[in-house]
């Protein structure tokens, strides 16, 4: 696999104005990939600044090792979801700014043996690192009828979820993409192929990975780690993870409820930067058309998390 097959950062220039506040500081690149986001912000940065960058596949660690050589940068194998863990005790409230980058890798997307393209045929896996078991296999041949059914809906938004859920259990056991991709073109006819294809191999991928879930506990641990003014700032490519940053960023929950603590101050941990997302200008979407779907979101620690 060429180096050629690692996607360009999106919007790389949006997201250090939204991070950077202190060129001395530390920050955690919770999403490090290749390295794409990482080498830009060390650019910006001091020469005191620390950048961890977490990320838990074996190869987008090798090709951050290859691409930089920089002795502020401190890769780290893991998944964002326990970055508290991750990152050392002592950095713990001193962190300046936490990238999150959601989302498939363009080469996890180009390697057909990893499983998670529809265009090419490969193995049924998905996983993102190898530090969980679970694989699409396990996944389309072992899940009920209605366990399916309900992931195809709840993280692919896929109306035809019965049916296809339904032509998934009846064709068992599958081994391949191209088997799987066979089941959907069995249901979903005509022009709204490819967008069903895309919904129900996302929707796979992230029960794979345990994405929302890992989503919800990085951004919660992200405030143990930041420093009173410190920020975070998240790339989504999709409504259910905007909407879930959405609703941390301003309420402190992922259920966007206002809370009061017991003399009726709302508890709110972060201040929002924008009302709306950043989106990529049409110059980048052209250049780059993973940026087409990002959503760029930012936000600020506060002082106290109480407020009157």
């Amino acid at each position: 696999m060429t180096t050629d097959t690692w996607h360009i950062p999106v919007m790389p220039a949006e997201t250090l104005q939204w991070l950077v506040t202190d060129t001395g500081g530390v920050y955690i690149d919770a999403t490090l990939g290749a390295g794409g986001h990482a080498a830009q912000l060390l650019r910006q940065l001091g020469e005191n600044a620390r950048v961890f960058g977490i990320d838990q596949d074996d190869e987008a660690l090798a090709e951050t090792a290859r691409r930089i050589q920089d002795s502020r940068l401190h890769p780290v194998k893991g998944n964002f979801g326990f970055a508290a863990t991750l990152i050392h005790p002592k950095y713990h409230g001193q962190v300046s700014g936490i990238l999150f980058d959601y989302g498939v890798s363009s080469h996890q997307i180009d390697a057909p043996q990893r499983g998670f393209t529809f265009r090419e045929d490969g193995p049924l896996d998905m996983r993102m690192g190898n530090l969980s078991s679970l694989t699409a296999r396990d996944v389309v041949n072992t899940y009920t009828f209605e366990r399916l059914r309900n992931l195809l809906w709840q993280y692919g938004e896929e109306r035809r979820s019965s049916a296809i859920a339904r032509q998934i259990t009846a064709s068992r056991p599958l081994e391949t993409t191209a088997e799987l991709r066979k089941c959907v073109e069995s249901v979903i006819k005509g022009p709204h192929l490819v967008k069903s294809l895309a919904r129900v191999f996302q929707a796979i991928r992230i029960e794979v990975n345990r994405e929302l879930e890992m989503l919800r506990s990085g951004l919660e641990q992200s405030l143990k780690l930041l420093r009173p003014g410190g920020r975070i700032v998240t790339i989504a490519y999709h409504s259910l993870e905007d909407r879930l940053v959405k609703n941390f960023f301003r309420t402190g929950n992922f259920d966007g409820k206002q809370e009061k603590d017991f003399y009726g101050n709302i508890v709110r941990p972060l201040r929002p930067l924008h009302n709306k997302p950043v989106t990529a200008t049409e110059a980048e979407r052209l250049e780059n058309p993973r940026s087409r779907s990002a959503r760029l979101r930012a936000a600020e620690k506060n002082e106290a998390e109480v407020q009157a």
